[in-house]
């Protein structure tokens, strides 16, 4: 099936003094540091057709994920629900959603929806011949499971080695460097290419900085070397991270982070063999994720290995209205999404999901070769495995972040490798 593609990109930076969203608490920009952009890929075959936004931002609301596939559908007369919207789970980016004190800015996300349909639609106006590779490497300096085991048996999320009761990290990393480069026909000049990449993107989150921390890098990175367009897609890294729990939280610079990266991409694309044939489609299904039982232990941080960051008294300011929504709905939908290209099948939840779960979407999926996109096509925030929640620690402590049953993580498990299964 000959291949069409095109890439563009448009930039997202919002005005200073916008509400910051990753650290709880109110953080004000008052600097950009380096600008906020939306990347679109879009692919196309005889037989279907797919595409990607990736936004530089901590998640995508489901009610803007709706809005911009409806506008896509009508400016372009593209599958919208064929579109993966993904956040980059970037710290130092801007509110697209109230979470307690911290406040949306409804002017700039009104502007924000129309600037995503807008690079998508110059993505598809850019499509042209092309021919795509993928291949894959490993970085170990990089990630770090953040989630340390003590003595007692709770778990510490960024706990450190140097606390007489720490014992062992809790779970494994995902080092797996995924590269899908495209360029034009017959060897043509690259066109983009997709990263996929399992760790917390948090640097200059509880700054006053805007700013793209190492996803933003590794675009800057690969655009200098030639690929005009990077799409960096969050792998599953709810419990992974950049600072070493081993060197008393050490943490790697972002521009150190990038440019590591950037290494790998480039030594990927120098091996890949390209294909002017590549199976392109999409699939996806509606789940229902129960909430988890609502005790008063919950309510106030006293289940076992609780462990409420920055400020405690935060959680008992939203925890109400968290209740209340949880009450209301019963369950929460989860559009779980699969975009295949080529070799590579994107596996789309809306979760920040431990990379033990993105593990075995992998592990199931094979001989596919499968990719788990987290912060994808809404919001769910943490999702640990059932056997993180007896540990406790940060990603299971009850509150906006973490409000399903232990059992979710195992349910969206399922409806990945499913999807995946058959195939485009």
């Amino acid at each position: 099936m000959p291949l069409q593609a095109g890439f563009a990109e448009i930039d997202i930076t919002p005005p200073v003094g916008s509400h910051k969203i990753g650290w709880l608490k109110v953080v004000l920009s008052d600097h950009v540091a380096d600008p906020l952009f939306a990347r679109a890929a879009v692919f196309e075959s005889p037989a279907a057709r797919a595409g990607f936004i990736q936004l530089d931002t901590l998640f995508v609301p489901t009610a803007l994920v709706a809005e911009v596939r409806a506008e896509i559908a009508r400016r372009c007369g593209f599958p919208g629900d064929s579109v993966m919207i993904a956040g980059t789970h970037n710290h130092a980016g801007p509110a697209l959603d109230t979470v307690g004190a911290v406040r949306r800015d409804d002017a700039y996300v009104r502007r924000l929806a129309g600037k995503m349909a807008s690079v998508f639609a110059a993505a598809l106006d850019a499509a042209g011949p092309a021919e795509v590779g993928f291949a894959r490497r490993f970085e170990f300096d990089v990630p770090f499971n953040r989630r340390v085991v003590m003595r007692d048996g709770t778990t510490r999320t960024h706990g450190r080695f140097s606390d007489t009761e720490a014992l062992h990290v809790e779970g494994p990393i995902d080092p797996e460097v995924a590269v899908l480069a495209v360029r034009a026909r017959g060897g043509g000049e690259p066109l983009g290419v997709l990263v996929n990449f399992a760790c917390h993107p948090t640097h200059h989150g509880p700054d006053g900085a805007l700013s793209a921390g190492f996803p933003g890098v590794l675009a800057a990175e690969m655009k200098g070397r030639g690929y005009p367009v990077t799409l960096f897609l969050l792998g599953a890294a709810g419990n992974i991270h950049f600072s070493d729990p081993a060197r008393g939280g050490a943490e790697m610079p972002m521009d150190q982070v990038g440019g590591i990266l950037a290494d790998h991409v480039e030594a990927a694309i120098a091996e890949m063999a390209f294909a002017e044939t590549a199976e392109v489609g999409c699939r996806a299904k509606t789940i229902q994720l129960p909430f988890r039982e609502i005790t008063d232990a919950e309510i106030n941080g006293t289940v076992r290995g609780a462990q409420r960051f920055v400020d405690p008294t935060i959680y008992d300011d939203v925890i109400p209205a968290e209740v209340e929504r949880i009450r209301r709905l019963g369950t929460e939908a989860s559009e779980v999404q699969v975009v295949f290209v080529g070799p590579a099948a994107f596996a789309a939840v809306g979760a920040e999901l431990f990379v033990e779960l993105g593990l075995r979407i992998k592990e199931r999926c094979w001989p596919r070769q499968a990719l788990v996109v987290s912060c994808a096509n809404g919001r769910l925030g943490y999702v640990p495995t059932k056997e993180a929640f007896a540990r406790g620690g940060y990603e299971t402590t009850f509150g906006p972040a973490s409000c399903l049953a232990p059992e979710a993580g195992d349910m969206l498990v399922e409806a990945a490798v499913e999807l995946v299964a058959p195939g485009p």
